[in-house]
């Protein structure tokens, strides 16, 4: 039984919220802008390191969160947008071919493979971008979205294509739901700015096939990795950033969220999104979770056992606002003990008090350790976690600020 209130009601828990978000901004400011494009990768103190590769995923995420923070009317914030979105169009964009180049440095295109997962966010740094203002937006909507259409969509499976060589010709035969799902959020962003119902239409094409379809017959669990007819690829072994193998409980609470985002947009038509999302954070938390000493595992073996047992940062942060989105959209008050439990580990655990950001991963003692990442790369995930708990459910980050940012 709760003892009292839940916090997001809690005007002490909402400020805390917000200083943790300004500490995010605060940590990632002064030093992660390169002037010669792109963001430096952050050290753990908060410093640039000497990579010097830029990835796209990283550059347009730190556009959303500048819109973010525009949004929100913090002083800065518009240069870091400016900036972002300048290095997406003179440094990712590949002026022969189209599309959206993976990385560069100050030699220029780096790894010049065009990717579903970063052109994703590519429309999200647009659809946040348009929502704040930036005179740049549309026209990065408009190229990227005519790039999706006619090279990543599928109208069979109704879902996005993988990869391809710089010049459109694909190199694997791979499918993979990570992209699709980030896809799915920034399509929803995108028709939150535009109104185009073909962004919505899509979106829910690419739910019905990953979630409807796949991760109800897995028994909500979220199979990753497929084969180009979208049959399960359960010997797949590939990057184990972005392709782990096995099953990946964040992915999961993620999409749990998203879920009920889809549904909400839809006008609540469809409700066996909301059915996906209580039964996806259930399996989750049941299998992902560690009960003892906390904390999600990263990856599942396929009999559900943990296989990779260290904690990374971002699970945790989308189990935040997954337990938000079911409290508030799914009438579901029960998973306020796991929003409390999901803070009380980050709290102690991944926000880093001396040096400021989160830490991105711990070993199965709860060690910190530089194994997947090294140093603290990027403020998407931490930064939403802060912040959804503090908005409604009915959409975007960004949409729900802009709406309650109106006199």
């Amino acid at each position: 039984m709760l003892n009292s209130s839940p916090w997001t009601s809690r005007p002490a828990h909402r400020r805390w919220l917000e200083t943790q978000a300004d500490a995010l901004f605060s940590f990632y400011e002064p030093h992660s802008l390169d002037p010669h494009g792109g963001f430096f990768v952050l050290d753990d103190a908060g410093h640039p390191r000497e990579e010097t590769a830029r990835e796209l995923h990283l550059t347009a995420r730190m556009a959303h969160c500048a819109a973010i923070g525009v949004l929100l009317g913090r002083p800065g914030a518009q240069d870091l947008l400016d900036h972002a979105m300048f290095s997406i169009r003179k440094h990712h964009h590949d002026n022969d071919h189209d599309g959206y180049y993976t990385s560069f440095t100050a030699d220029g295109p780096l790894k010049r493979d065009k990717l579903a997962y970063g052109h994703a966010f590519v429309l999200l740094a647009g659809a946040s971008a348009k929502v704040a203002g930036h005179p740049d937006a549309h026209k990065l909507i408009a190229d990227v979205s005519q790039i999706l259409d006619a090279k990543f969509w599928e109208s069979g499976p109704g879902a996005y294509a993988e990869e391809f060589h710089a010049d459109w010709t694909p190199f694997s035969r791979y499918r993979g739901q990570n992209a699709n799902m980030h896809m799915t959020e920034a399509l929803m962003a995108a028709f939150e700015a535009t109104g185009e119902a073909d962004y919505l239409r899509k979106a829910e094409s690419v739910a019905e096939l990953i979630l409807h379809r796949h991760a109800q017959s897995a028994g909500w669990r979220v199979p990753e990795h497929y084969t180009a007819d979208w049959t399960v690829d359960s010997h797949y072994k590939g990057d184990p950033m972005f392709r782990p193998y096995g099953y990946t409980p964040g992915h999961a609470l993620e999409w749990t969220r998203l879920a009920l985002q889809l549904w909400t947009l839809g006008g609540e038509r469809l409700d066996w999104l909301k059915t996906a999302a209580i039964s996806l954070f259930a399996q989750a938390v049941a299998q992902g979770w560690n009960t003892g000493r906390g904390g999600f595992y990263y990856t599942l073996a396929y009999d559900g056992d943990p296989k990779v047992r260290d904690r990374l940062w971002w699970p945790v942060c989308e189990g935040i606002g997954a337990a938000h989105f079911l409290a508030h959209t799914a009438g579901e008050p029960s998973v306020e003990l796991q929003y409390r439990k999901f803070w009380n580990f980050a709290a102690r655990h991944f926000i880093d008090a001396e040096y400021g950001g989160w830490r991105h991963q711990l070993d199965d003692e709860l060690r910190p350790i530089p194994d997947l990442f090294h140093g603290k790369p990027d403020i998407y995930h931490a930064l939403q976690a802060c912040l959804i708990p503090l908005y409604r459910t009915s959409g975007s980050l960004t949409h729900e600020i802009a709406a309650q940012s109106v006199p």
